[in-house]
């Protein structure tokens, strides 16, 4: 699956990319702010993201740069099974932190929810993150008022999630602004 938003091309990662996939990911920064991706990152486990099997109905996307020059990999969003129904999760390398990136991101994989049938989505921060409740609530999530215990493989251990929700029926999901 792919979706194009105003700059950039979410698209399923391919063999191809472990090596600037790996570029990208392994920064403790990055890392530590994820629930699922180890550290130390290690180049094998980029292969093993590029290599694994696609799920339409919880699709991982590569978040690329389109240019002359073929495309840069400047982080990774999409969709994810939890207990309680399906979350957004998204991460954006270090050099292209603060552009907008991340919200543009999770609007392209709203943008794919809907399309999928989803009526509503989950997602959380681990709360030294901040800035991804900022991108959250800029997109339409609401805080849940749930702080909740979730294990970072990053870190190793559990850290306290803040946790939020958006109702997709509503169709409340913020809009770019109009520049």
């Amino acid at each position: 699956m792919f979706h194009v938003t105003e700059r950039l091309l979410l698209r399923p990662a391919w063999p191809e990319d472990a090596e600037a996939l790996f570029g990208g990911i392994a920064d403790e920064g990055v890392v530590r702010n994820l629930a699922r991706a180890p550290w130390p990152y290690l180049p094998e486990h980029a292969r093993q993201f590029v290599m694994r099997e696609q799920d339409s109905k919880v699709p991982s996307f590569l978040l690329t740069l389109p240019g002359s020059h073929g495309s840069t990999i400047i982080g990774g969003a999409g969709l994810g099974e939890t207990k309680s129904g399906v979350e957004l999760g998204y991460w954006i390398a270090r050099p292209y932190w603060g552009q907008g990136f991340a919200t543009e991101a999770a609007r392209g994989v709203i943008e794919v929810a809907k399309s999928l049938g989803y009526e509503r989505l989950e997602a959380g921060h681990f709360t030294e993150n901040p800035a991804s409740g900022r991108v959250l609530r800029k997109i339409g999530f609401r805080p849940t008022g749930k702080v909740a215990p979730r294990h970072s493989c990053g870190r190793g251990e559990e850290a306290d999630c803040i946790m939020y929700r958006l109702d997709l029926s509503e169709d409340k999901v913020a809009a770019p602004k109009a520049a």
